[in-house]
C-alpha cells in the first residue's frame, strides 16, 4: 500500500510539473507584455519639411525617424517602386528574398521604366523616352517622370583643357578647389558677378595671407526652358560669353528645376574625364556668395589632417562632404511650393543631406558619387538625391556652421564684420555680391 502512494505520489509530481512550469512562463509573458503596453518611448520631434524652413539648423535632431534605406517596398509610390527594384538587381541577397513571401508583384510597373532605371539609358534614347500612365502625376512633374530614365545627354559647350596641368608662378598645377556653379541660360549677370568677385579662377590667397590654392570656376548650365513661356533666343549670346571666359558647361536637355540633378550626374562624369586632379569640389547655386579665401583656409586644414591619417592608418580616399546638414527632413505635401513631392511619386522620410545652397567635397568622394549613383534612381531635387547617394556609400555629410543656406540674421546682413566666421552665405543678387565683396575687403582692418 506505501509503495502505491509513493508510486501515484510520483506520477503526480510528473503530471503537475509540466503544468506548474507553462504557468510561470504564461505569467512572464504577461508581465512582459504589461511592461511593453506601459512603456511609452520619448517623441522625436520633426526639425524639417524639406528644404527646411528659415530656422538655425545648427538645432539638429540627434537621430533620424526611421531609417531611410529599408526593404520595405510602398506600392502606390513610383520611386520606391523604381528604386525597389533596382535594389534587388544590384543585391544578390535580395533577389533571392522573394521565395515563401507573398508581394505584390514587381512584374507590375511598366517593363520600359523598370528595365532603363536598370540598365541606364542609350544616347539614341534619350529623346525618346518610354510612355507610360502618369495620370496619377502632377502635370508640373511629368516631363521628369517621363525622362528619369535618362541618365546621358549630348555635351553642346565643352572645356576639356580646363584643368589641364599647367604650372603657375605660384607653383600649383593643378587646381586646389573646383567650383562648380549651377546656374541658366538668361542668368548672366549672376555668372559675371561671380567671376569678379568670389569665383575668380587663379591663385587665390588664404584668409590673412595664408597659404591658399589654384582655383577653376566652371558653370553648369542645360538649354533653355520652352514651356515656362516665350523667351528671347539667348544662344548667340551665350557664345559670347563663352568665347571671353571659357567656363561654360552646357548639355542638352531642358534647364529646368526638377533637373538640377542631372547637373549633378553629368558634371561628375565630366570631372572623372577632364579635372581628375581637382582636390576638392565646391558645389553651389548662382546667388550664393562665398568667402573662398576662409574656405581655403579650412580645406589647406582638412588636408593637412588627412595627411596625417594615412600616415598613420594607411588611408588613401578623403570622405569630406560639408554643409548645411538638414536632419529628419519628410517631403514638402503642398502642391502650391516648387518643393511639392506627391505621395504618387515618393513615400517615406528623407535621408540627412546637406542644403543645395552650397557644398563642398573631395575629389574622391566625387568619384565614389558618380559610381554610386547608378544605384540610385533619379529623385527631383537635387540635394535630397545627394543625399541618398551618401546613404548609399554609408556616409553622412558633415555640418559647419559657416554654411548659411538660411542666411544672417537681417539685422547683421550689412555689417562686415558679421560675416567673420561665414564661409557661404545664400541669396544674394549680383548688385549684393559686388556691394558685399567690397565691404570685405576692409573687414580684416575693421573687425
Amino acid at each position: 500500500m506505501g509503495k502505491c502512494c509513493k508510486c501515484n505520489g510520483r506520477v503526480l509530481c510528473m503530471c503537475l510539473l509540466p503544468c506548474m512550469m507553462t504557468g510561470h512562463l504564461l505569467i512572464y509573458i504577461m508581465v512582459t507584455i504589461f511592461v511593453t503596453i506601459s512603456y511609452t518611448p520619448s517623441k522625436i520631434t520633426i526639425h524639417y519639411i524639406a528644404p527646411g524652413i528659415s530656422a538655425n539648423s545648427g538645432a539638429l535632431a540627434s537621430h533620424p525617424l526611421s531609417p531611410f534605406w529599408n526593404l520595405h517596398l510602398e506600392h502606390s509610390a513610383l520611386w520606391n517602386h523604381l528604386q525597389h527594384s533596382l535594389d534587388r538587381h544590384y543585391n544578390p541577397i535580395l533577389k533571392g528574398n522573394m521565395s515563401g513571401t507573398r508581394r505584390k508583384p514587381i512584374a507590375k510597373l511598366p517593363t520600359p521604366i523598370r528595365d532603363e532605371c536598370l540598365s541606364g539609358c542609350a544616347s539614341h534614347k534619350c529623346s525618346k523616352p518610354p510612355l507610360y500612365d502618369v495620370n496619377n502625376i502632377p502635370e508640373r512633374m511629368r516631363s521628369f517622370v517621363n525622362s528619369m530614365h535618362c541618365r546621358c545627354y549630348r555635351m553642346l559647350i565643352n572645356q576639356p583643357t580646363m584643368c589641364k596641368r599647367n604650372k603657375t608662378r605660384f607653383g600649383f598645377n593643378y587646381p586646389m578647389l573646383l567650383i562648380a556653379i549651377k546656374s541658366q541660360v538668361g542668368n548672366f549677370e549672376n555668372r559675371q558677378a561671380i567671376r569678379e568677385t568670389w569665383g575668380r579662377s587663379g591663385f587665390v590667397k588664404g584668409e590673412f595671407n595664408k597659404k591658399g590654392g589654384l582655383v577653376r570656376t566652371v558653370f553648369l548650365l542645360g538649354r533653355q526652358d520652352s514651356s515656362t513661356g516665350p523667351h528671347p533666343d539667348l544662344k548667340n549670346f551665350l557664345d559670347l560669353e563663352n568665347q571671353k571666359h571659357r567656363d561654360i558647361l552646357q548639355w542638352d536637355f531642358m534647364d529646368s528645376f526638377f533637373n538640377l540633378t542631372l547637373k549633378d550626374l553629368l558634371f561628375w562624369h565630366w570631372l572623372e574625364q577632364y579635372c581628375p586632379t581637382a582636390a576638392f569640389i565646391f558645389k553651389g547655386d548662382d546667388d550664393v556668395f562665398v568667402r573662398t579665401d576662409a574656405l581655403l583656409d579650412y580645406l589647406n586644414n582638412k588636408w593637412k589632417e588627412h595627411n596625417l591619417r594615412c600616415t598613420s592608418k594607411n588611408e588613401t580616399d578623403m570622405d569630406l562632404f560639408v554643409g548645411d546638414v538638414i536632419a529628419n527632413a519628410m517631403p514638402n505635401r503642398d502642391p502650391s511650393t516648387k518643393y511639392y513631392i506627391p505621395e504618387s511619386f515618393y513615400r517615406g522620410a528623407y535621408p540627412t543631406y546637406a542644403g543645395g545652397g552650397g557644398v563642398v567635397y573631395s575629389q574622391s568622394l566625387a568619384l565614389r558619387l558618380k559610381e554610386v549613383s547608378a544605384k540610385v534612381c533619379l529623385f527631383p531635387i537635387d540635394d535630397v538625391y545627394l543625399g541618398m547617394c551618401l546613404q548609399r556609400l554609408g556616409l553622412s555629410p558633415s555640418h559647419h556652421p559657416g554654411f548659411l543656406t538660411f542666411d544672417l540674421p537681417e539685422t547683421g546682413r550689412g555689417n562686415p564684420c558679421a560675416y567673420k566666421s561665414v564661409l557661404l552665405v545664400h541669396r544674394r543678387s549680383p548688385k549684393e555680391m559686388l556691394t558685399l565683396w567690397n565691404r570685405l575687403q576692409n573687414m580684416k582692418s575693421e573687425c
